[in-house]
């Protein structure tokens, strides 16, 4: 399996290459970081794995099951959006599992944690899940106040940021992105999920931090976002109730590979990464 445009070698002291996942999508999903992410961290020498899994159980939704095939799989960090909620049995689990987030912009009164500070390789990484409010949840607090109180609480805690924009508008993400990037917190990585559609946007924001407005999707290519074409152009002809399966096929994993120098802890590199099933 070779990478689609993406040339990395194993990095020297002093650097550090993440990767970035875009939402894993049902079995074939899972299946494939299973198989794969193990030798993608070997071959591109990978430090660090941050995955959105909020699909990853049947589509909608995350459990106890495909949580932890995830880590096992490689992933260090495993971030949620919107469908965190959609499996009660997973409430447990976010309390006991902090290398899950779920939003940190939702009630603290909810199961889990928004963020968490995780060493890796020697450097004390601040993860952080933040929701955005344009056409999603209802009531939830600004991504922006909820960024401005965790890096106000943390300041001086941890060497660099993490952090995924879980959001439907373009703008809002974007909007959000360049605010963290512009209070120098330290922010190193930034990227955006929920659209399923990964973006060619890919940049180093002023500050320092790589940016993408998507990273895209772990899941079938032959699909509408991960789910059988035919019921989705169903539910657009009838409007009526669908039922959604996921995709088969051939599986892509997209998402971007950042190189973070670890003295100032900036991004010198961002690449947009598209591994695909053979």
């Amino acid at each position: 399996m070779q990478p689609n445009g993406v040339l990395y070698i194993m990095d020297s002291t002093g650097f550090m290459n993440i990767l970035c996942v875009g939402d894993i999508v049902g079995a074939p999903g899972v299946e494939f970081v299973k198989k794969n992410l193990w030798n993608l961290r070997k071959t591109h020498g990978i430090g660090c794995v941050v995955a959105n899994g909020e699909n990853s159980a049947g589509g909608n939704g995350i459990d106890p099951e495909s949580a932890s095939a995830i880590f096992e799989s490689g992933a260090d960090i495993i971030t949620t959006g919107n469908h965190v909620w959609q499996k009660k049995g997973f409430y447990s689990f976010l309390d006991e599992n902090g290398y899950v987030l779920r939003p940190a912009n939702y009630p603290d009164a909810s199961p889990g944690t928004g963020y968490n500070i995780v060493n890796i390789d020697g450097h004390r990484v601040l993860f952080v899940n933040l929701l955005g409010t344009v056409y999603m949840e209802p009531g939830i607090e600004s991504g922006f106040f909820a960024a401005d109180r965790i890096f106000s609480r943390e300041g001086g805690n941890y060497d660099f940021a993490v952090i995924d924009i879980h959001a439907e508008a373009t703008s809002e993400k974007c909007a959000l992105a360049r605010y963290i990037d512009a209070k120098n917190v330290k922010a190193a990585v930034i990227f955006g999920t929920h659209t399923h559609v990964q973006t060619a946007d890919e940049q180093i924001l002023p500050g320092g931090a790589g940016y993408i407005t998507d990273l895209g999707m772990t899941g079938p290519a032959d699909s509408i976002l991960g789910i059988k074409t035919d019921s989705v152009i169903q539910k657009f002809l009838t409007l009526r109730p669908a039922k959604f399966e996921v995709g088969t096929g051939e599986v892509s994993l997209q998402g971007v590979i950042c190189k973070i120098e670890t003295r100032h802890f900036k991004c010198i590199d961002i690449k947009r990464a598209n591994f695909t099933s053979r």
